[in-house]
């Protein structure tokens, strides 16, 4: 069991550390200081869920629903697109960012956006449901619950990681000529996601 939890650690960890839509808004909002722990937990949560879904009911999403690949990944490109053209337009006004942190959106806008961020991105459903779902269900049954505890915990230790990390280096990153560097790297890697959707 042990082994099994630690087997779905190390696979949860090495998927969701690579940057993307999720982790850029996650690291962005810890820098902002703005409800860095519900954004946090939300993402936690998110992943949690969909990783359970994945270890005990892959064969019924990818049976019941054939379409869901197709449909996720052509909306997932469309707002990876106009995620990376707000990143891109907040890069070109360096001043506006100084306000956004003054300026802050209401948690429900907030969550909102991690939850559009989170569900219209494919890649985490196959990540999670489809590829920790069938590494799971290929080991042994009694496995399956420690290895999506693993999974789990990898997605909690590495959203809070980011987030609060984030907070502890605003200091350092509080700063316009930072911030049109970072809004730019978001925005490159948006619209690099988007066509890695679109073009397969």
């Amino acid at each position: 069991m042990i082994i099994a939890a630690f087997d779905g650690f190390l696979l949860g960890a090495s998927l969701i550390m690579a940057i993307g839509a999720q982790n850029a808004f996650v690291i962005r909002q810890g820098i902002l200081r703005q409800y860095v722990l519900w954004i946090c937990l939300f993402c936690a949560v998110s992943d949690a869920v969909l990783i359970w879904i994945g270890v005990f009911g892959l064969s019924l999403v990818t049976t019941t629903l054939p379409l869901f690949i197709p449909i996720m990944t052509y909306g997932g490109a469309a707002f990876l697109i106009w995620f990376g053209y707000s990143a891109f337009r907040r890069a070109l006004k360096p001043a506006a960012i100084q306000m956004s942190s003054t300026h802050a959106p209401s948690l429900k806008a907030a969550l909102l956006t991690c939850a559009a961020l989170t569900f219209l991105n494919p890649h985490v459903y196959l990540d999670t449901v489809i590829l920790l779902g069938s590494v799971a269900n290929a080991r042994h049954p009694e496995e399956q619950s420690a290895f999506a505890i693993g999974a789990s915990t990898a997605s909690f230790v590495w959203f809070f990681a980011i987030g609060l990390g984030a907070m502890v280096l605003k200091p350092w990153l509080d700063r316009p000529r930072v911030w049109q560097i970072i809004d730019g790297t978001i925005a490159l890697i948006m619209w690099l996601l988007a066509a890695k959707l679109l073009i397969g």
